[in-house]
């Protein structure tokens, strides 16, 4: 499928709305308060960007995948949280300020990690032989272009305009959403001829993906012991992944420009909506229940 309307204007604005409506939300402290929780910030780190590319390159290997859509996967894992995880893990009680620190200093780190773990997979999926590659040096700068500079303009909107920064804030994000949601659609009607048969192939394994990376992230943080709502930030950051980014990567004209890699992340930021609220909903009440006194 060559690139449309669609990814190359469509796309960079709603990655654009994403990352400004996380810049928005974001100070100097969410960057610096890894001195606050460091060992918070470690483990949450560590399984989500190295035990989280492990675990997709696990499934994409077990689960019966073209090679394009096993690297779709593997993209999908290499990207950072984005904002949809900082607000499911408000709903769900969890450590807000934790789960925007690891949100921020994760969407550093995979600026430079992302290239590299892509083209291993490209290279263990698709041979030796394929032509695909992200230039290391030249996919840093363009996923630093796109994904840092909206979130430095949000964040000196924040400084320097507060009011004027909480009022938009809540508007770019319906925004931002609306334009997913109209990327999806888009991918989903190019390939509506394969819709079905793309929905049965990468269907259950992003769900598989979505669900063991939360519990990967829960079981790390409680075998950390940390308390409850850092392991529910931890176990809704390492589970839920910036599909925009995804897509993106996949799918933009000075990317890798291969739609059909953007499959896998177009069907799990369907799926992570409800995954997420199923879990919000499950921590609220676990929550509850120990705030309750007993007698």
């Amino acid at each position: 499928m060559e690139s449309s309307f669609l990814t190359a204007v469509f796309l960079p604005l709603a990655l654009f709305a994403v990352m400004l409506g996380m810049g928005l939300g974001l100070r100097i402290d969410d960057f610096t308060r890894v001195l606050v929780y460091p060992k918070a910030v470690v483990v949450g780190l560590l399984a989500q960007l190295v035990m989280l590319p492990i675990l997709g390159f696990a499934l994409a290997s077990i689960f019966p995948l073209t090679p394009e859509l096993a690297v779709g996967v593997m993209i999908l894992a290499a990207c950072p949280g984005g904002p949809t995880s900082n607000l499911i893990t408000y709903l769900a009680r969890g450590n807000v300020a934790l789960s925007i620190t690891l949100t921020a200093m994760s969407s550093l780190i995979t600026v430079f990690t992302i290239p590299l773990v892509v083209n291993l997979a490209m290279g263990a999926f698709l041979g030796e032989a394929t032509t695909l590659s992200l230039p290391v040096g030249a996919t840093v700068i363009q996923i630093a272009v796109i994904t840092l500079i909206p979130v430095a303009m949000g964040m000196a909107l924040h400084h320097y305009r507060p009011g004027f920064a909480a009022q938009v804030e809540r508007s770019v994000k319906w925004l931002s959403l609306g334009l997913l949601g109209l990327i999806i659609a888009g991918l989903l009607v190019q390939q509506r001829a394969n819709v079905v048969g793309f929905f049965a192939q990468v269907g259950l394994v992003t769900l598989a993906l979505n669900l063991a990376a939360m519990a990967l992230g829960y079981v790390i943080a409680v075998a950390a012991k940390l308390d409850r709502p850092s392991a529910t930030a931890i176990t809704v950051e390492v589970g839920i992944q910036n599909g925009t980014l995804a897509i993106a990567i996949a799918s933009a004209p000075t990317l890798l420009n291969q739609p059909d890699l953007a499959i896998p992340a177009a069907i799990y930021s369907l799926l992570m909506f409800a995954t997420g609220g199923a879990f919000a909903g499950w921590a609220t009440r676990q929550s509850s229940r120990e705030q309750t006194p007993v007698g």
